[in-house]
């Protein structure tokens, strides 16, 4: 930019463009820094000496200064800021200004309720006042100046002297604000926070509380390290004046005697809470009652009255009252030793269970073991279980019933996506907007100490910076700790041990092992066919005819509806997807019955489902594999439930042996694919395989569904039948799946998962199923209608497997 421009835009506007001021434009040109015909409108100051580069509030005491500054947001033009010679001058002209000022964007105007305007301006540069302008580009009268401006000549920052002598401006300044006492503490804050050698000496330049003859002075110094100079000796003689202030009171006090002076305190003592405590007494005491209602132990009752003489010291109108009294409502709120009446008839909590949940048969009978413990003992401890599932399995509602069969509070507290510490712990009162954490917060709503509180998807808590809440859980979730959980808003310990926490993870892979070990796992698994039929017959149906308020006999749905509904329109271990399908059915009825159309079947049949829902989503027969060779079922555990996968192998002539891997594979299976090829290559010649033929052959495995990541070991048999198939043409029989680790030395090892596996297979028509003979035991341990209808072949090496598997 030349050096007779100045570029009075705000940033972000283009040069070229002009300011509008109703019908008036003022183009840069017309504010350039020779003097204009119109000049620069100006908004005089009383007392108040504004630096460049600084931005702060202005009161508005003039009407004329409010219409210039609503003109110069509406219009978006820069204004000048001088600071009049005569502050009690009404309008002063412009020979009643001082010579320089700054030029200053207008960012913001605020009106407070019975008060003047206030706005906030940010000064750019600095100018020289040159004499009146004729205001003729503006539409509305108002003083103006013909100006020029002055530029300042930078520092030296790599100068020792200039950055001690800022050093010491910004000590001394903060002395000089501490001694005065009555000074803003934002102010002192403000000038330790600066790190700007510049802006400290403009900022303190413009807060310095002297007259402005002197800050003119220093604003007139081009140099800004002759006006660090000239500010550090108005700083040291300001500072000897309060010094020398202070000595003559102090002075004065002593000649007060002592019966004079505890007279004047008590006086004033009185006086001052009077006029603090008056309205607010009664609070007060409505605190202390509660706080004895409540059952407070000795301990924090102690803390609490403490903490209302401090409430006693405030002043009701200041922001740390509010603060104060927050923090005493929650003390008195929390459940400090109300309890529920807990339910003590077994055989009602028994009934309970049994009519909200259809299956589960092992959980719901863990469930009753420690209802029995709770109810025939009021000292028992709670454990911490942990119901670990697939979605849509009736973890959460589990959770629900027990709380309703023990007739305690339920409070659900979820976990998904917490990344911060002081979400559990809570934040200290020292922040601005502190709070408890969500399990205090859960107790408070639950308003007893014993409730049942659900830790809702534990296994989605996250970590960062601000820390990790799955480490602040390790005291919740502690028996023997969390008799003195300590949260940081509360800061008192508060018991928790009554509290039966209830969590729900749909895996445990990604939760710390020492949350496990205190908790007790019960897995919750898939539910068969059958269940799932009568789960939607008990509760679904009947749910979904109350959320859209069909009456009973109007809407009927048969059983072999909802078996293909189940088997071609959902695929999941749980029953959520099927909620959602039989809703959608339900608004087809109800559509009907609004347009009065008689399309809708009084009972809809499997041959009614394709009208209503359209081509099947899922088809179970695709997953047989057993049409070419190289192509092999397994099966997969996932954090939903069990999965069929296939595995295919194809061969082609290559330099050399060389393995491809593709489907969005894990470090372990690429790991397990490396292995079977391997274990090919070393027994090739007894199942009829040329070992040379290795020597020229690529061999890609692939996965389908290359969109979702696959991972882990169990996969390993399978790989490895279907490179045999492939290099012996031998086709896997039908409707037989595996799954099993492998070792080099041809062993195979078990693998997790087996109930959700098995559910996979029952649901994708496979009736073999291969593994190791160290899973016979998991396949014991699950109810016979789980297994009814497949046949298990257990091996012990990968030879078996391939007798077994292959034609």
């Amino acid at each position: 930019m030349p050096k007779n421009k100045l570029n009075l835009l705000p940033q972000g506007q283009k040069r070229e463009s002009a300011i509008a001021v109703g019908q008036i434009n003022l183009t840069e040109e017309q504010l350039a820094v020779e003097p204009s015909r119109s000049g620069l409108p100006i908004l005089p100051t009383r007392n108040l000496v504004l630096f460049p580069g600084i931005a702060l509030p202005i009161t508005l005491g003039r009407e004329s200064s409010e219409t210039l500054v609503e003109k110069a947001i509406e219009g978006n033009f820069p204004i000048g800021i001088v600071c009049q010679k005569n502050a009690e001058d009404e309008n002063p002209a412009c020979g009643d200004l001082y010579d320089y000022g700054v030029v200053a964007d207008v960012l913001k105007v605020f009106e407070l309720p019975d008060g003047p305007k206030t706005v906030f301006v940010k000064a750019r540069g600095k100018f020289k006042v040159l004499g009146e302008g004729d205001g003729s580009m503006l539409p509305f009268p108002h003083l103006s100046a013909k100006i020029r401006m002055s530029p300042e000549k930078a520092p030296d920052l790599n100068s020792d002297e200039f950055m001690l002598t800022v050093a010491n401006i910004s000590a001394k300044t903060v002395d000089i604000l501490e001694k005065t006492g009555d000074a803003p503490s934002e102010l002192v804050f403000n000038v330790k926070q600066i790190s700007d050698p510049v802006t400290t000496i403009n900022y303190i330049s413009t807060i310095l509380p002297v007259s402005p003859d002197p800050k003119m002075d220093l604003l007139r110094q081009n140099s800004l390290d002759k006006r660090a100079l000239e500010l550090l000796k108005l700083l040291s003689a300001h500072e000897q004046i309060i010094d020398l202030s202070h000595d003559i009171m102090e002075r004065t006090r002593q000649n007060l005697d002592k019966s004079q002076r505890n007279a004047f305190l008590q006086q004033q003592m009185e006086t001052i809470r009077e006029e603090l405590y008056g309205d607010n007494e009664s609070e007060i005491e409505e605190l202390n009652q509660k706080a004895v209602s409540c059952g407070m132990h000795k301990d924090v009752l102690k803390v609490f009255k403490k903490e209302v003489e401090k409430l006693r010291r405030y002043n009701p109108s200041s922001p740390d009252y509010s603060v104060q009294l927050s923090y005493l409502e929650t003390l008195v709120s929390l459940p400090w030793d109300a309890k529920s009446e807990l339910n003590h008839d077994f055989g009602e909590a028994r009934n309970i269970l049994e009519e909200d949940h259809f299956g589960l048969e092992k959980v719901k009978e863990r469930v009753l073991e420690q209802l029995a413990v709770l109810m025939h003992s009021q000292r028992a401890k709670s454990p911490i279980l942990c119901l670990v599932g697939p979605p849509g399995v009736g973890k959460t509602s589990l959770g629900k019933s027990i709380a309703r069969s023990l007739g305690r509070e339920f409070q659900r507290v979820s976990l998904g996506g917490l990344h911060d510490e002081a979400e559990i712990r809570g934040h200290r009162r020292t922040y601005i907007g502190a709070m408890p954490g969500r399990i205090i917060d859960a107790m408070k709503r639950a308003g007893t100490s014993n409730p049942v509180i659900m830790l809702d998807e534990l296994d989605k808590i996250g970590h960062d910076y601000k820390g990790d809440p799955a480490a602040a859980l390790l005291e919740v979730l502690d028996p023997e700790q969390n008799k003195f959980f300590h949260d940081n808003y509360i800061d008192v310990d508060f018991d928790l041990s009554k509290v039966l926490f209830i969590a729900t993870a749909n895996t445990l892979s990604t939760v710390q092992q020492p949350l496990i070990d205190r908790m007790e796992v019960i897995d919750l698994s898939g539910y068969l066919l059958e269940e799932k039929v009568a789960i939607a017959r008990r509760h679904l149906l009947p749910k979904v005819m109350e959320e859209v308020h069909i009456s009973d006999g109007r809407f009927q749905i048969s059983d072999a509806a909802i078996e293909a509904l189940i088997e071609n329109y959902t695929s999941e271990s749980g029953v959520r997807q099927l909620e959602k399908a039989l809703a959608s059915i339900a608004r087809k009825y109800i559509l009907a019955l609004m347009t009065r159309s008689e399309d809708f079947p009084e009972i809809v049949e499997p041959s009614d489902l394709q009208k209503l829902l359209g081509v099947p989503r899922y088809d179970k027969e695709k997953y047989e594999g057993n049409e070419f060779p190289g192509v092999v079922t397994g099966l997969a555990w996932t954090s939903v439930g069990g999965e069929i996968l296939l595995a295919e192998t194809s061969l082609s002539r290559s330099k050399g042996a060389k393995l491809a891997l593709t489907g969005n594979l894990g470090d372990v299976m690429k790991e397990s694919a490396t292995i079977a090829l391997q274990w090919v290559k070393a027994n090739a010649e007894p199942f009829g395989i040329d070992p040379e033929v290795f020597e020229n052959t690529e061999v890609h495995i692939h996965f389908p569904e290359g969109a979702i990541p696959k991972d882990g070991p169990s996969a390993g048999i399978t790989i490895v039948t279907s490179i045999v198939s492939a290099f012996t043409k031998r086709l896997l029989k039908p409707r037989i799946a595996m799954t099993g680790e492998i070792t080099l030395r041809g062993k195979v090892l078990p693998v997790g998962g087996i109930k959700e596996k098995i559910l996979a297979a029952k649901r994708a028509g496979i009736t073999d199923i291969i593994m190791s003979k160290e899973n016979r035991k998991n396949v014991e341990e699950i109810p016979s209608q789980y297994i009814a209808g497949l046949t298990f072949h257990y091996v012990d090496k990968i030879s078996e497997v391939i007798d077994m598997a292959l034609n």
